[in-house]
């Protein structure tokens, strides 16, 4: 196994994270992640779950790789590693981070990039660049301002401290917390849960969501139609309606066209 792998079972795809002993997010960990991407992409699973082997998810960035890193050579660095946060979320399909134990910086950023975070019970996360004189720059610092407010994300960053599972439930950042032992196991299941959903209509959803990020409500309202103009024209809502009238609600299966 490289350092980032995609697998896939059934209908559910996984990215698997396993550089031991931290999972330290350096060049060839930013590269195998970019590979896994693609290959979940060009694979088209119906979800897809980011996780990690090991001790810990991640404890974040390898500072090594910081040293003598300036001028033209950062920027690019935060670019591709913001190349890679977008292609995460640019996925059609819906995207689950299973985090357990430590969670740290770009680590944390990379879960930021996925539709939701699901958390073992005793996990702890961190943007925690102030240590070492810097901020966030794989989106970390905006996406918990989209996610929790922009009080919460100067705190956050500002503080540089690990904060529990429960406090980023409570702020809207995590989806839900689990207990450790059945993380990847509720994680699975709920992305199965997902996986047998309408693809199609998932991914109108996630278009939608992301109107209201990028532009606000009136501008999801306007991209809304067409998605409701395109939906209707599928097979699958057409068979599920149908479904739905013989049979009652919960028995459509979909099929992505």
């Amino acid at each position: 196994m490289s350092v980032a792998d995609y697998t896939r079972s059934g209908d559910v795809g996984a990215i698997t994270i396993e550089k031991p002993p931290l999972n330290l997010f350096d060049r060839s960990l930013v590269e195998g992640l970019e590979k896994a991407v693609v290959a979940a992409a060009d694979d088209g699973p119906r979800a897809l779950i980011v996780r990690a082997e090991g001790k810990v998810f991640t404890g974040g960035v390898d500072v090594k790789e910081f040293d003598d890193l300036g001028g033209p050579a950062a920027r690019e660095f935060a670019s591709q590693l913001l190349a890679l946060t977008h292609s995460i979320e640019d996925l059609p399909f819906p995207t689950v981070a299973a985090v357990h134990n430590l969670c740290l910086t770009a680590g944390l950023e990379l879960a930021l990039a996925c539709d939701m975070i699901w958390a073992g019970e005793s996990a702890q996360f961190g943007l925690v660049e102030r240590v070492v004189g810097v901020t966030p720059f794989m989106g970390g610092t905006q996406r918990m301002a989209e996610r929790a407010g922009p009080a919460r994300a100067r705190e956050f960053v500002y503080s540089g401290s690990p904060y529990p599972a429960s406090d980023l439930e409570r702020w809207g950042v995590v989806n839900r917390v689990v207990p450790d032992q059945r993380l990847h196991e509720a994680a699975l299941e709920f992305a199965t849960h997902l996986a047998a959903g309408p693809p199609l209509a998932h991914a109108a959803t996630k278009r939608i969501v992301r109107a209201q990020v990028d532009g606000g409500t009136r501008a999801a309202d306007d991209i809304t139609p067409a998605e409701a103009e395109h939906l209707f024209e599928t097979e699958d809502l057409k068979r599920a309606v149908k479904t739905f009238l013989a049979e009652g609600p919960g028995k459509a299966t979909f099929s992505g066209e």
